[in-house]
C-alpha cells in the first residue's frame, strides 16, 4: 500500500465510522495488540485478505492518536505473525497524519491448499477464524473440514452408506448401464460390476453414497437430511403469515433420487409460479412464467449436484423457499475449492461430487461442462428479470431470483453490499424487528455500529419508526418501515 493509499483509507474509515470484512482498527497507544491471532487467521482465510490499521482510535470519534512506537510494533506483531500456520507475512506501510505515525499491516489470503491459517498455540480447531462482517468469528468443525476434504481430495460421495435403507432400483440400475454402453463404447465390451465401480456407484457390490442418491428404492431412510424443504412464505420474510395466521401457502418435503427429486422441485415450483398470458400484435397467446424454468431447473439441479454429502450434513436439506418477490435455493457447502463468487460461471470449476456429476450426464443428459450458472444468468436477462444473486456464508451457497417487480427490478444492485442496507432494512420491516433481528438479517455481529451507521439515520429522516417512542433504549424495542410501498424502494 502507498503513502497515500493509508492516508486515504484514514479519511475513508472517519467518513464512515466502522470496521468493515476487510479492515480492523487498532488504538495501540500504549503498546502492540497482545492477541492478533483472531485476526490474522480471518484475513489469511478470507478472499482478497485485509487489513490491520494501528493507531487510530475507534471508541473516541475514529480519532488519529498514533502508535506507540513504529519499530517496535511491527516487530512485535511479525512475531506473532509466525506463530501462525503456515507464517503470515503482514506488509508495513508507515505514514504521517496530523503530526502522529500510524502503520497498517496488510494480510495477504493464504493459498487453499494451505488453509485454515490458525494460530499453532491454540491448535487448528480451537485457533481457526473466519471474517463475518467486522468480527473475528471461530470456524465451525464443518468449516475446517471443508478445507481438509478438499486438500486431501476426499471424495464424500463414494463413502460407504449403512446397510439399512441401501437397497437399489435394479430397473433404474440397468437403464443406466443401457446408456452408458451406448454413450461410451469402450466401456461397452466391461461387466456391469466393473462399469458400476469405475464410475463410482458402487464397490463390492454394494452402492456409494452417489449410487444410493442417484438407484436408491429410498435414500432417506438413513440420511434424512438428503433431501429438499419446499415452502412457500406468504410474505417478503420467514416468520411473516397469512390472514388466516397460516405460516406456509405451500410446504413439502421432497424425498427420493437426486432426479426424482429434481422432477418433484420443479414440479413445485410450477405448481406455485405465477403465470402471465401475454397476446401479441397478431392475436397469438403466450404464457410467461414468473420465473424462466430453464433457470430454476439449473438452480436446483446445482443445489442438488453440488451440495455437501459428508456426514456433517446428513441432517442439513437443500432448501427452496418462494417468497412474494424472489425464489431462494440454499445448500449446504459453500462454494468448493478454489472457486469464488467473484469468478463463478466464469472459469472451470472444482467438482465436489465427481461421480455424481458425471453419471447424471448420462442419466438425465445434463451438460457438466460449468455451463449453469452462464444459463441461469442469460435465461433471467431474456426474461427481462434481475440477474440472479449468488451467496456463500459458512458453509451455505444461495441463489436467489428476483421477480419484475420487486425492489431490485429497476436497478439490479449487488444486494449484499453494504450501501443497499438502508433499503434492505425497511424492506424487512415491513413488520416489527428488533435490533437482534435486524442485525442477523444483515450478517453484522456489532449492533451499536448497525444503530449509529444505519438504524438512528433512518429514524432521524422519518423513513423508520420506533413502536416505543417513548422508550428508545428499551430491550423489547422495534422497528418498522414508516412508508412500506414497495414502489418507494430502489433495492434490498
Amino acid at each position: 500500500m502507498l503513502t497515500e493509499e493509508l492516508i486515504q483509507l484514514i479519511q475513508d474509515c472517519r467518513t464512515q465510522r466502522c470496521e468493515t470484512c476487510n479492515l480492523e482498527l487498532k488504538k495501540a497507544g500504549g503498546g502492540t495488540p497482545r492477541r492478533l491471532y483472531d485476526t490474522l487467521s480471518a484475513f489469511a482465510n478470507q478472499t482478497g485478505g485485509g487489513t490491520i490499521l494501528f493507531g487510530v482510535d475507534q471508541e473516541n470519534g475514529y480519532r488519529v492518536t498514533g502508535v506507540y512506537d513504529p519499530q517496535d510494533l511491527q516487530v512485535k506483531v511479525t512475531e506473532q505473525a509466525n506463530q501462525m500456520e503456515p507464517i503470515v507475512r503482514p506488509l508495513f506501510t508507515v505514514a504521517m497524519v496530523e503530526g502522529k505515525t500510524v502503520i497498517c499491516a496488510e494480510i495477504a489470503e493464504c493459498d487453499v491448499y494451505e488453509k485454515p491459517c490458525y494460530y499453532k498455540g491454540a491448535g487448528k480447531l480451537r485457533g481457526s477464524y473466519t471474517r463475518v462482517g467486522d468480527a473475528d468469528l471461530p470456524m465451525t468443525e464443518y468449516e475446517i473440514y471443508s478445507y481438509e476434504a478438499f486438500k486431501r481430495k476426499q471424495q464424500d460421495e463414494l463413502r460407504e452408506v449403512p446397510e439399512v435403507g441401501s437397497r437399489t432400483d435394479e430397473r433404474e440400475t440397468q437403464l443406466y448401464l443401457a446408456k452408458i454402453r451406448t454413450e461410451k463404447p469402450n466401456l461397452a465390451q466391461l461387466d456391469d460390476a466393473e462399469i458400476l465401480s469405475l464410475g463410482g456407484l458402487f464397490q463390492d457390490g454394494k452402492p456409494t453414497l452417489a449410487g444410493l442418491m442417484l438407484f436408491g428404492v429410498y435414500p432417506q431412510a438413513r440420511m434424512q437430511g438428503y433431501c429438499i424443504t419446499a415452502v412457500v412464505v406468504p410474505g417478503f420474510e420467514l416468520g411473516e403469515t397469512a390472514e388466516d395466521g397460516a405460516r406456509f401457502a405451500d410446504n413439502k418435503r421432497i424425498e427420493g433420487t437426486i432426479p426424482q427429486q429434481l422432477e418433484a422441485a420443479i414440479n413445485f415450483v410450477q405448481r406455485n409460479m405465477k403465470v402471465r398470458t401475454i397476446v401479441d400484435a397478431g392475436g397469438k397467446r403466450a404464457d410467461k412464467t414468473e420465473y424462466p424454468l430453464k433457470a430454476v431447473r439449473e438452480i436446483i439441479l446445482n443445489a442438488l449436484i453440488h451440495r455437501d454429502y459428508s456426514m456433517h450434513t446428513e441432517t442439513a436439506p437443500t432448501r427452496l423457499m418462494f417468497f412474494a418477490d424472489r425464489l431462494e435455493v440454499e445448500n449446504p457447502g459453500g462454494l468448493y475449492g478454489r472457486l469464488t463468487l467473484d469468478n463463478l460461471g466464469k472459469t472451470i470449476a472444482d467438482t465436489r461430487n465427481p461421480a455424481i456429476a458425471s453419471a447424471l450426464e448420462i442419466l438425465i443428459d445434463t451438460e457438466n461442462r460449468f455451463s449453469g450458472i452462464p444459463t441461469i444468468r442469460r435465461e433471467m436477462a431474456e426474461a427481462g428479470l434481475p440477474p440472479p444473486v449468488f451467496s456463500s456464508t459458512r458453509g451455505v451457497f444461495k441463489a436467489t431470483l428476483y421477480t419484475a417487480d420487486s425492489a431490485v427490478a429497476d436497478f439490479y444492485p449487488v444486494v449484499n453490499s453494504p450501501e443497499f442496507f438502508p433499503e434492505r432494512i425497511l424492506q424487512f420491516c415491513r413488520t416489527p424487528k428488533s435490533r437482534e433481528e435486524i442485525s442477523q438479517k444483515l450478517g453484522l455481529s456489532s449492533i451499536s455500529y448497525m444503530m449509529n451507521r444505519y438504524i438512528n439515520p433512518l429514524l432521524d429522516a422519518g423513513r423508520l419508526s420506533m413502536t416505543m417512542p417513548d422508550k428508545p433504549k428499551s430491550r423489547h424495542q422495534q422497528y418498522f418501515a414508516e412508508n412500506s410501498t414497495r414502489g418507494h424502494l430502489t433495492s434490498i
